[in-house]
């Protein structure tokens, strides 16, 4: 019997909502690395709408860290310009919040991980409940099998908490990938000389302008997820080789999509 064709899949922005997660865990990794310093009474429980602004320019979990740090400082850049000024060169500004801090991107990233598997540790259910699945989205993932399709996850959260969520949604995919495996540009590379790649479907305009500009990957079609975090202009002048998927079209049989 041939090999089923994949649907690629990004995870968070287009399987779940992780925000609330988010916040709380890199609250507690920023904390941790301040080492409880007096900046950090500053942090609150609730999601700050700065946060929740610039999550569509976010592309690791470290950044996440970062911007906690940087709502921690009353005078930081963040907090004087706001989310709409700050994302228009958010790339300059976490590059200099980094010097600032005198943080290397993988420490804050093994601090939020640190900090997931101690959630995880001591209570398991409440971190999984932190996470909400965008609605609809798992029962029609699961019946990609029945269309003759398999699901494959590829995200920038870690492999180990993706697959944790994954199973607690009841969603068995193929395979899974988390930032681990390197660049999403690699791994659809390494994935498509074996296997046949039907769609990649993500949140983030920019990974699929990335990904969609490599010649060797150009048999792939592209969607980009009109229900996840997504900044304001993404969904004008698309290329003509990325597809804005509704979920109106996310419903119907793969075989008619774009």
């Amino acid at each position: 019997m041939p090999e089923k064709p994949f649907l690629v899949c990004d995870f968070d922005g287009v399987i779940i909502d992780g925000i609330n997660e988010y916040w709380s865990s890199s609250c507690k990794a920023c904390l941790k690395l301040l080492d409880n310093q007096s900046t950090s009474t500053l942090l609150s429980k609730s999601i700050p709408s700065i946060f929740r602004d610039l999550r569509p320019w976010v592309q690791h979990g470290w950044e996440m860290v970062l911007l906690a740090a940087e709502l921690s400082r009353p005078n930081s850049p963040l907090m004087r310009l706001g989310a709409r000024v700050y994302s228009k060169n958010y790339e300059q500004y976490c590059n200099e919040a980094l010097r600032s801090w005198n943080w290397h991107p993988n420490e804050l990233q093994h601090a939020l991980e640190e900090v997931r598997s101690q959630a995880i540790s001591n209570n398991r259910a409440n971190w999984l409940a932190s996470h909400k699945a965008f609605p609809g989205i798992i029962k029609r993932l699961n019946q990609l099998n029945a269309e003759g399709y398999e699901l494959v996850v590829l995200t920038t959260k870690g492999s180990k908490f993706t697959a944790e969520l994954l199973d607690h949604f009841q969603l068995k995919p193929k395979l899974i990938f988390g930032h681990e495996s390197g660049s999403k540009s690699n791994v659809l590379l390494h994935l498509s000389k074996k296997h046949i790649i039907r769609g990649f479907l993500e949140d983030r305009r920019a990974t699929l302008e990335t990904v969609s500009k490599n010649s060797q990957l150009s048999s792939i079609t592209y969607f980009l997820a009109s229900w996840g975090y997504l900044k304001p202009d993404d969904t004008k002048h698309l290329p003509t080789n990325i597809h804005l998927l509704d979920t109106k079209t996310f419903m119907t049989p793969l075989a008619s999509w774009p």
